[in-house]
């Protein structure tokens, strides 16, 4: 009988401890097209690491853009548990406070992606888009990080050498910050889902698109439609949230919380390196094979441009308090590194 006790009891604690370090799956949905280059390589790359950081304990399922729910809806489906969380674009929830267009991408802020990374580890951009989405859906989700993966390039079936060359180009744009910069620079926004641009290009509802990386645009087919494209690129650098279901980050273990952070910096900060030596790849066999216009605009255009951008930035930021800390939580960081005075 003792023995049998014991027997229960080892078997008892055995399944106990199984349950205790049950396998977490995450379902995360992106804002990447499946077919982008963007979205494979972190599938395939990125997926196994976290679980080998983990000693097995957190695997991950990526979902493209709009495959579980609509893009601007991945907040409701983290809080009903549909999704483990999101790594997705910040701009999507614009609609929500203008707070979220001058966190998700300062259009023509900053010079490089490694600078937007920076800000959100660093300077002040993960707090501040915590504090913004505790304002917005009190508890519920902890924002893991953020960051940007590329100066995004522009697609055009026009060429648009210039600020001028915007006047009357059907550009999609996210709503909020970058339409307005679109909008002031002459051209008409047009908000859509990245996954109608192709579409949209094709029948004639857009002429440009504020879309992806260069090479994520190839993948995409963009470009075999729109043979304008802008590199490098004079607007975007999207920042991309993850974030994780706060009852899961709740249960999670000091260990786990540390190994999500690590793989989600470590990821970004490979994927922007990546994307940058397969976009340059990419563009000169474009440049080569002479079907492509590669536009590449010179300084002083690049200097109007972001003077329209920075009266926008100041334009948006008057919209909500909140959007006013957003801003300013750039500017203190801007200074810190002397692109502003």
């Amino acid at each position: 009988m003792k023995k049998i006790l014991l027997a229960c009891c080892c078997t008892a604690f055995v399944l106990i401890s199984a349950m205790a370090h049950a396998e977490i799956v995450l379902k995360l949905q992106t804002s990447t097209q499946s077919g982008a280059y963007e979205f494979k390589y972190i599938n395939e790359e990125w997926g196994k690491r976290l679980k080998a950081m983990t000693g097995g304990e957190i695997s991950t399922e990526f979902y493209s853009i709009n495959s579980i729910v609509d893009r601007k809806e991945t907040p409701e489906a983290v809080m009903a548990g549909v999704l483990g969380g999101d790594l997705t674009a910040v701009s999507y929830f614009t609609g929500r406070n203008p707070a979220f267009a001058i966190l998700g991408d300062l259009i023509a802020g900053y010079d490089t992606v490694d600078q937007v990374q920076t800000f959100c580890r660093y300077g002040g951009g993960r707090d501040a888009l915590q504090a913004l989405w505790d304002a917005t859906l009190p508890g519920a989700f902890h924002v893991v990080g953020c960051g940007a993966v590329a100066k995004e390039a522009l697609v055009a079936k026009v060429p648009i050498k210039g600020v001028d060359d915007f006047k009357g180009v059907k550009v999609r744009s996210p709503g909020g910050l970058a339409a307005t910069v679109f909008k002031a620079a002459g051209a008409a926004p047009v908000s859509m889902s990245l996954s109608d641009v192709f579409t949209s290009l094709e029948k004639g509802v857009i002429d440009a698109a504020d879309a992806s990386a260069y090479i994520n645009n190839t993948t995409s087919g963009f470009h075999q439609i729109a043979k304008y494209p802008i590199y490098p690129g004079i607007h975007s650098m999207a920042v991309r949230q993850f974030t994780i279901n706060q009852g899961i980050w709740d249960k999670l273990t000091d260990d786990q919380k540390l190994a999500l952070e690590t793989w989600f910096y470590a990821c970004y900060d490979d994927v922007r390196r990546i994307l940058d030596l397969q976009d340059k790849e990419q563009v000169s066999k474009d440049k080569a094979g002479g079907d492509i216009t590669v536009v590449d605009w010179p300084q002083e255009e690049r200097d109007k441009f972001r003077k329209l951008a920075s009266e926008a930035w100041e334009e948006t930021a008057g919209k909500s308090p909140e959007a006013r800390a957003a801003l300013d939580a750039h500017y203190m960081y801007m200074k810190t590194i002397g692109l502003l005075e």
